[in-house]
């Protein structure tokens, strides 16, 4: 069985790695299977280059297609045409796309057209935010789809409304927390730690670039000025991301306790967050991150697709509602913050039951 393993981004990577391995370990006991990585090249920076992977243990992507930036239709456009070419050269049994990216959608759609086979890992989350382009991109990969991987039982009910057959739903878990679980023991204190004199629990890590919050000047220094004034006594921690970074190059944002950094790898970032008092963020992965770290989450959206980081875990939405930021930041500081705990079948094995499902569908 001939396996071609899609990934675009960053958070990608992340959720591939105990897929690779889990398939290398069956392959090691004489199960027919063999992967090929693609890297569609969506996004490139320093941290998804060969430090990137060493971090994770993540062989090098079979072939890069080098798609690079551009407008939504054009990388669409360009990562089909890519993929078509790959699948032509190398043809395969499956095409296995994770998470809901442009590249998830767009090979999604290329397999389907050449007669593959469509399993999806992360298959059925839902935001209802058709304002979010990875709302369409789960939407669109998702009705084409063959094997559904979920990670929750209400990924699972989306599905099931949609007309899923429930025999091609498959609950194996979180893969994303498979990767976490593996290297926690490993994260590693960032460079600047000592020079900040950070502390345990003494810090806040932000993260934003969602186009809602980050693409407009008014709105991000709202968020960004109102989180400072909130947490005053606290050193911020601000990995800027690229798409962030155009904007506040144009604003005048410097405060003592706010400290701009370069985005970090994997493992300085996960170190960061272990030990953050909260993160405040606008990505849903992290989200997943902090509820099994067991640290408080403030999402400034006003929906998540990951229900059971609120419902379950440690996270709360507020989206940019400066009232509902401010209330949240009041029943943190007073130590009041909902205690959570971990959704079902987050345990590290997640992978292993993806594989374990495919030797049964493909008879191996």
């Amino acid at each position: 069985m001939k396996i071609t393993i899609v990934a675009g981004a960053r958070p990608n990577f992340m959720k591939i790695a105990p897929i690779i391995e889990a398939i290398q370990n069956k392959k090691r006991k004489g199960f027919n299977m063999s992967y090929r990585l693609v890297h569609t090249g969506q996004h490139y920076d320093k941290n998804l280059s060969g430090t990137f992977f060493e971090e994770l243990n993540i062989p090098l992507p079979d072939t890069n297609l080098e798609v690079k930036s551009g407008t939504q239709a054009e990388q669409t456009a360009a990562i089909m045409i890519g993929f078509e070419k790959e699948l032509q050269q190398n043809p395969c049994d499956l095409v296995m796309v994770v998470g809901d990216v442009t590249s998830t959608m767009a090979c999604a759609i290329v397999a389907k057209k050449a007669h593959i086979k469509v399993a999806h890992v992360e298959a059925g989350i839902r935001s209802g935010d058709m304002k979010m382009p990875e709302e369409i991109n789960r939407i669109v990969t998702d009705s084409l789809t063959d094997y559904f991987f979920t990670t929750s039982s209400y990924a699972n009910e989306n599905l099931l409304e949609l007309g899923v057959p429930k025999s091609n739903i498959f609950f194996v878990g979180n893969v994303m927390i498979d990767t976490l679980l593996k290297n926690e023991s490993r994260l590693k204190k960032p460079s600047f730690w000592d020079n900040m004199n950070l502390r345990n629990k003494g810090y806040f890590v932000m993260t934003l670039h969602r186009p809602s919050n980050v693409d407009e000047e008014v709105q991000l220094e709202n968020i960004i000025t109102k989180i400072v004034s909130l947490g005053k006594d606290y050193p911020i921690i601000f990995p800027v991301h690229p798409r962030t970074q155009k904007l506040l190059d144009g604003l005048d944002l410097n405060f003592e306790n706010l400290h701009y950094i370069n985005p970090l790898g994997y493992l300085e970032f996960n170190y960061l967050v272990k030990h953050a008092l909260a993160v405040i963020t606008d990505s849903g992965g992290i989200t997943e991150e902090t509820t099994v770290m067991n640290v408080p989450c403030l999402t400034l959206r006003d929906s998540t697709e990951r229900l059971e980081t609120c419902n379950i875990g440690t996270n709360l939405l507020v989206g940019s509602d400066t009232k509902k930021i401010e209330k949240a930041f009041k029943i943190l500081l007073s130590g009041n913050w909902k205690q959570g705990s971990v959704p079902e079948l987050w345990d590290g094995h997640a992978a292993e039951r993806i594989v374990s499902h495919l030797t049964h569908i493909f008879k191996l």
